[in-house]
C-alpha cells in the first residue's frame, strides 16, 4: 500500500453530538420517567455512533495498481495529473469552476484535498476531486504509482 487513508469524523464532532445527546437525556428526564429517559437516550447515542461511523468510513488508498476513493475505483494508468488543492482551491472546484460530471468525495471538516484528472477516454468523468488530510502524500503516491503503471 503507497498511500491509505479513512475520512474519519473529528473528534469535536464526537464532543458536539455527545452534549447533543446529554442534553436530549436531560430534556426527555424531565418530562418521562427515567427508564424512558435513559432508554431515549441510549437510542439517539446509538443513531449518533451509526451516523458518525458511517460518515466517516470512506477510504483513500493507492495501492500497487489502483486508486481508491471511497467505493470508486480507477487503475493508476488511467489517472492523468494529480493537484493537491488548499482551502479556497477545493472550494470554487466542487463550486464555481464544478463540473457536473466530476466524482466528488469530499467533506466539510476536511478543508484540503486533491484533484486527479482521468485519462480515460470511455469514462465521462472529467476528474476526481478527494478530501485528503495529506493530499501532498497523496499526489506523490498517485505519481509514484502511475509511473510505475505506465513503465511497466
Amino acid at each position: 500500500m503507497d498511500y491509505a487513508e479513512r475520512l474519519t469524523v473529528p473528534l469535536r464532532w464526537w464532543v458536539q453530538g455527545t452534549m447533543f445527546v446529554a442534553s436530549l437525556w436531560l430534556a426527555v428526564l424531565a418530562a418521562t420517567p427515567e427508564v424512558v429517559a435513559w432508554s431515549v437516550t441510549a437510542l439517539a447515542m446509538g443513531v449518533l455512533v451509526a451516523m458518525f461511523v458511517g460518515y466517516g468510513r470512506p477510504r483513500v488508498s493507492v495501492d500497487g495498481t489502483t486508486f481508491r476513493a471511497g467505493r470508486a475505483h480507477i487503475p493508476l494508468e488511467l489517472v492523468g495529473r494529480a493537484t493537491a488543492l488548499e482551502a479556497d482551491d477545493v472550494r470554487r472546484q466542487a463550486g464555481v469552476d464544478a463540473d457536473a460530471r466530476a466524482y466528488l468525495l469530499l467533506r466539510p471538516y476536511l478543508k484540503r484535498g486533491v484533484r486527479v484528472d482521468i485519462a480515460d477516454p470511455a469514462d465521462p468523468t472529467p476528474y476526481w476531486l478527494v478530501s485528503s488530510r495529506r493530499p501532498d502524500a497523496l499526489v506523490s503516491a498517485l505519481e509514484a504509482g502511475r509511473t510505475r503503471a505506465t513503465a511497466g
